[in-house]
């Protein structure tokens, strides 16, 4: 039994490991990948979703980095949400919609570049309801946290997503700034989560 419970400990450390090794990835990647964009890229009105429909090599990097992301975080998740069958549904939810949405490229940044408006579509129809998924399992996770401060950080991760979610689109000559805060915090807040309720299923 110690020895399971060992195995299950050891399982949930490498996930979420691994989750942070590719979190910090697509923080450099969004510093860096920048510098090889054509000149008519901003970091503060272009978004990451720009960033992954540039040139062949930057697009497979960055698409790559926020697949991975996605499928590391179903990972690390659903060891630490066992017995929340609810917190596993909408975490698949998220990481197959975030998922979709890297392989679905957004328009480019060149306006000489052709669009394909049906990716487009797809690409924003995914990433929105990534978001959404996001926001609704943070909520849900702020219950099953034990500590006060763990439950605080949930809601505020939750509505911190949501309201960087409308200025994405209401304040567009900033988009790219918003939408860099939502995966820094979406994900950035999952690692934390994950540790949170791994050291829950320690204690107990």
């Amino acid at each position: 039994m110690i020895s399971l419970k060992n195995h299950k400990t050891k399982q949930r450390n490498n996930a979420i490991i691994l989750l942070t090794g590719i979190y910090i990835l697509m923080l450099l990647a969004m510093l860096i990948l920048p510098f090889f964009m054509v000149n008519n890229y901003s970091i503060l009105r272009n978004t990451i979703s720009e960033l992954g429909a540039h040139s062949l090599l930057v697009s497979w990097i960055m698409n790559s980095i926020i697949a991975a992301l996605a499928v590391s975080t179903v990972i690390s998740g659903w060891t630490c949400f066992e017995g929340l069958i609810f917190n596993r549904t909408i975490l698949i939810l998220f990481g197959i919609s975030i998922t979709l949405a890297a392989f679905f490229n957004n328009a480019p940044v060149n306006p000489d570049k052709s669009i394909n408006v049906t990716k487009n579509v797809w690409h924003f129809y995914f990433l929105c309801n990534g978001w959404l998924s996001f926001i609704i399992l943070a909520f849900a996770t702020a219950s099953v946290l034990e500590k006060h401060r763990d439950r605080l950080l949930a809601l505020l991760a939750g509505f911190s997503v949501l309201f960087l979610l409308i200025l994405v689109y209401e304040a567009k000559s900033t988009g790219g700034v918003w939408q860099k805060l939502q995966f820094i915090i979406s994900f950035g807040w999952m690692i934390h989560a994950f540790r949170s309720l791994r050291q829950q299923k320690i204690q107990i």
